[in-house]
């Protein structure tokens, strides 16, 4: 009897034992992630909501670096001293961290058996993110479709001529296709309106030259050439993937002459040349400029500010402007639109200081199940969001709470999940991952002045100005390539970018008599450079990719 009470009492010790480490984790206090973001974003507030959902779910709470300053020179510095948050984006400039050994090998921890949905995520395109050993650094962000293979868009996210909806109306609403058109109503409408509504100067063309942003500078050139964004080189498929740096071209040298003339005449401002991100911000917030060139995504910010503002008429509505085939040496066909294509290196990493890399590869494996992409994108059911015979819907002022940022500061998660991989394109039961893709939300967030906008134009959306998508190629997008692992490649390029940023401007601002020698003296510090360095590896890279994404 003593023998079996002994045993009894070490069984229900051995039980205690058991059920003390769970109970000591439970009540264990949150980890806390240090995250960098090479962005400048808001701090979210201290009750967010979902953040608070997300410490109860994984136990983690976040402790954010966002970008203040040059990208470049705040990674280098992050670099030089191995001063690495847990999880890194590095923006556009990611590349970098990649070739300083500063993020961990990813594939070391997804697996088909051990992280379902992101092996899922990331299998359709393996053989363009892998490196050549077979790495992964990054899981993109952004552009891995789900249930459609369609462009899936109701708006403008990308690259386009931009001008202001109020200038078009003026205008008469006319369809703008050529650079020349563009140009010369931004001319007419500043010389009948040289000051907006409260008084302010107009601005006609802003320019940002900040940085990596500095793309508003240089990517025009290929657009007018009927291209979608191929980053800093043109590609001609039709002539076996023909590669070059476009920017120094002698059509290049047309909308580079149309900027010097513009300046002349006092619709390009002096210091659009060295304003940085913010204060380009504040420029397109005030509804002062009237035009420029960007991608949408770049000035968000800035849409968000004038629709709070209801200044609907200051928004701006992209154009797909090319040059005339006079221009451009042949006939041009728009092609700004590409194929889907997913946003290689583009994201979050994990660093190599960081402690619990798998713990943060299980985070974002959860975070991708389908009760976390729906509050990812679309909140919470009865707070943001409700269902109505199956569709997911919006109230008008729900709406408007998902376009303010003071609002998203304190209800959403954004600053951690846009860097972090997301589902896009349809749901498995048909209602659409982004709500303004979702066609009943997307109507009923246009206020009455965009829907008469648009009307005016017999048109249902902003993306009707554009044309149809065309497929992606086969090397996917050629900015997506990466230059670090090529050190001759790279240092062209980096020394080819400095000079754009440094004497585009000189060429813009020079005397018109002297555009042409300045012209020249840009084109012959490019090909010094040597820039060749850079375009035989960006043609040899492109080659590889298509024939290692054509094979059967």
């Amino acid at each position: 009897m003593r023998k079996l009470l002994s045993l009894l009492l070490a069984l229900v010790m051995l039980g205690s034992m058991i059920a003390i480490p769970a109970m000591a984790e439970g009540a264990q206090e949150p980890l806390t992630v240090t995250v960098f973001v090479g962005e400048a974003r808001d701090q979210p507030t201290s009750d967010n909501k979902v953040f608070k959902m997300i410490e109860e779910e994984f136990g983690l709470k976040f402790e954010f670096e966002f970008l203040a300053g040059d990208l470049n020179e705040t990674l280098g510095v992050k670099i030089a001293g191995q001063d690495y948050a847990d999880l890194m984006d590095g923006g556009n400039s990611a590349e970098k961290l990649i070739e300083a050994g500063a993020l961990v090998n990813l594939m070391d921890y997804i697996s088909e058996e051990a992280t379902p949905n992101l092996y899922s995520y990331i299998q359709p395109y393996l053989g363009r993110l892998l490196d050549d050993e077979g790495k992964l650094y990054i899981v993109p962000n952004y552009g891995r479709y789900y249930n459609t293979e369609e462009y899936g868009m109701n708006y403008v996210n990308g690259p386009a001529f931009f001008m202001q909806k109020k200038v078009l109306a003026w205008g008469g609403y006319p369809v703008i296709k050529t650079m020349d058109e563009y140009f010369d109503l931004i001319e007419a409408y500043v010389a009948a309106n040289p000051t907006n509504e409260k008084g302010q100067k107009n601005e006609g063309f802003a320019i940002l030259c900040e940085d990596w942003r500095a793309f508003c500078l240089f990517n025009p050139v290929q657009h007018l050439m009927g291209r979608p964004n191929d980053g800093d080189v043109i590609v001609d498929i039709e002539d076996n993937y023909k590669t070059d740096v476009y920017v120094i071209q002698d059509y290049a040298k047309v909308y580079y002459k149309k900027l010097n003339e513009l300046f002349h005449k006092g619709l390009i401002s002096q210091d659009t040349f060295v304003m940085n991100y913010d204060q380009y911000l504040a420029k397109l917030s005030s509804g002062t400029v009237v035009g420029m060139f960007d991608q949408a995504w770049n000035f968000n910010t800035a849409t968000d500010a004038l629709k709070a503002a209801e200044m609907f008429d200051s928004t701006y509505q992209g154009l797909p402007i090319v040059y005339t085939a006079e221009q451009a040496g042949k006939e041009i066909t728009e092609h700004y639109l590409n194929g889907t294509v997913i946003n290689v290196n583009r994201g979050f990493g994990i660093s190599v200081n960081c402690q619990y890399p798998e713990r943060m590869v299980q985070f974002m494996e959860k975070m991708l199940d389908e009760s976390w992409q729906q509050i990812i994108w679309w909140g919470i059911e009865g707070e943001d969001y409700y269902k109505e015979d199956g569709r997911y819907l919006r109230t008008y002022d729900q709406i408007q709470n998902a376009a303010n940022a003071v609002w998203k500061n304190a209800n959403s998660a954004y600053v951690l999940t846009n860097s972090m991989p997301k589902k896009q394109g349809v749901m498995d039961d048909g209602n659409n991952w982004d709500p303004l893709v979702q066609p009943e939300c997307y109507y009923l967030q246009m206020n009455d002045y965009d829907k008469d906008f648009l009307n005016q134009y017999g048109m249902k959306r902003p993306l009707d100005f554009f044309n149809d998508p065309i497929p992606l190629a086969p090397y996917g997008e050629a900015w997506q390539i990466d230059v670090t692992v090529d050190q001759d490649a790279n240092d062209a390029k980096a020394a080819f970018q400095d000079t754009q940023r440094k004497l585009l401007p000189q060429v813009i601002m020079c005397d018109e008599a002297e555009f042409d020698a300045k012209w020249d003296e840009f084109v012959a510090a490019v090909v010094a450079i040597p820039v060749s360095d850079f375009v035989d590896f960006m043609q040899e890279s492109i080659l590889k990719l298509v024939e290692k994404n054509t094979l059967p």
